[in-house]
């Protein structure tokens, strides 16, 4: 989970910065594609920290910051720049290693993957449903006709 929570959230840096970014932040440079990508990403961690143990109030805190990252990281420009430094993978990860360093973690959590799964649905379809009418509105809006 380590490796993979880097490589989404801090693998590379801004040359002469302290800042640094992931496939997340990338990601999100491509309209619509790039988020839905980087928000799978993250349900697939979600489910591999729930599948490890992760009790449902954890695993719903990790969908809140994963959910907030994917609406607020589909705003064009602010989005992007909101992803270098709220790195929800990261606040994931430190979530669990507290929940395991305060031994909470109970080793079953196969009812939490299916609600993860049925809420990241939820959440990919929202987002689809919301960039088409966007979508939409702008091409109306530049004067093409949309029927």
């Amino acid at each position: 989970m380590d490796n993979t929570t880097q490589l989404l959230d801090a693998k590379f840096r801004i040359p002469g910065t302290r800042i640094k970014f992931g496939l997340d932040f990338l990601l999100g440079l491509v309209p619509g594609a790039g988020d839905a990508v980087s928000l799978a990403m993250s349900g697939a961690l979600i489910a591999t920290m729930a599948k490890h143990g992760a009790s449902p109030m954890l695993v719903l805190r990790m969908l809140g910051n994963v959910v907030l990252d994917a609406i607020v990281g589909s705003v064009p420009l602010a989005g992007n720049v909101f992803d270098l430094f709220f790195r929800a993978n990261s606040r994931n990860l430190r979530l669990m290693r507290e929940h395991y360093n305060e031994g909470k973690h109970n080793g079953h959590a196969w009812p939490i993957l299916l609600a993860i799964f049925a809420v990241m649905i939820a959440v990919f379809a929202g987002l689809f449903v919301l960039i088409a009418f966007v979508i939409n509105e702008l091409l109306k809006w530049a004067g093409a006709v949309v029927t």
